[in-house]
């Protein structure tokens, strides 16, 4: 029987023909359509570390699951995926239709950092339910997108970088007003950014990156350069939360990934986490979640 090939395999077979100058020169870009899902038993997108962002319209009723939240997609919806968050889709019915692009940190190479969209932030929305209306104008981009990827026009990938911020700014503009009121570039945002930036580098922890050395606010303070009493105040008038439990819940989220979606011992989630001890790491887990990590891990 022939080995059914994965999307991450996929991805990486249909782009490791291309020399590496050519691979860093454009980046990684691809276009593709959601198949139906054919029967009661549709398969879901593996809960694992991913290598690309990816931008998806989904006709169909849905679910996402980000570590211990679930977002539910009644009718239909665009998504956002970045690396370092964790997601898995569960669809609860068949998909009509769709398309998703893929692409890396490098396709947009001198084009500006992704991660300045609150929709690739840890805290920002990656889920926005579309009207009608909205679905007619998001397959016009994707349309585009088919059309010129499949094109001979020697700058075709400059035109479908343009069609991607397309899609990154139709969806910054569903964000309610009042959120995007609070996002206003000044100093105490661009450090507490750059502290969430910096925190959500390290994970997720997985076979490759083994360990998180950053653990606490005078860690990250030191790393950025500032005074620790500077990154708390710049944190706390940014996010309304202070540095420590802003790093305590990055933590917890990435414990409760890995008990549910890794077959590490506890004792081997607690040194990747950073604590010397076990107990320390039970204690920890038990204060906030109020039941011990062997206990979530098997309910």
């Amino acid at each position: 029987m022939d080995k059914i090939e994965s999307i991450e395999e996929f991805y990486k077979r249909k782009f490791d023909w291309m020399p590496e100058n050519i691979k860093n020169e454009i980046g990684h870009f691809n276009v593709f359509a959601l198949e139906p899902l054919v029967g009661t038993n549709g398969t879901t997108i593996p809960y694992k570390r991913r290598d690309f962002y990816k931008i998806m319209l989904v006709i169909g009723n849905s679910k996402v699951h980000y570590a211990d939240k679930v977002v539910e997609v009644k009718k239909q919806a665009l998504s956002f995926s970045n690396p370092q968050i964790p997601y898995k889709w569960e669809h609860l019915d068949n998909i009509r239709s769709g398309a998703f692009c893929i692409f890396d940190q490098h396709f947009f190479h001198h084009y500006g950092n992704l991660h300045q969209y609150s929709i690739f932030q840890p805290n920002g929305s990656h889920i926005f339910e579309l009207s009608d209306e909205q679905v007619k104008i998001l397959n016009g981009f994707y349309d585009r997108m088919f059309e010129e990827i499949n094109s001979d026009y020697i700058h075709k990938y400059d035109v479908l970088r343009t069609l991607v911020f397309e899609l990154i700014h139709f969806a910054l503009k569903l964000e309610p007003n009042e959120i995007l009121d609070k996002k206003t570039i000044h100093a105490s945002q661009r450090i507490s950014t750059l502290f969430l930036e910096l925190l959500e580098r390290q994970f997720p922890v997985d076979d490759n990156h083994q360990k998180v050395f950053l653990r606490s606010a005078s860690d990250y303070a030191k790393q950025l350069n500032v005074h620790v009493n500077h990154l708390n105040r710049a944190v706390k008038e940014t996010t309304e939360k202070t540095t420590s439990q802003i790093i305590t819940e990055r933590f917890l989220q990435e414990a409760k990934i890995l008990l549910k979606h890794s077959a590490w011992s506890v004792s081997e989630i607690a040194y990747a986490l950073g604590f010397t001890e076990v107990t320390h790491f039970n204690n920890f887990f038990k204060k906030h979640v109020e039941i011990s990590p062997l206990k979530f891990r098997n309910v």
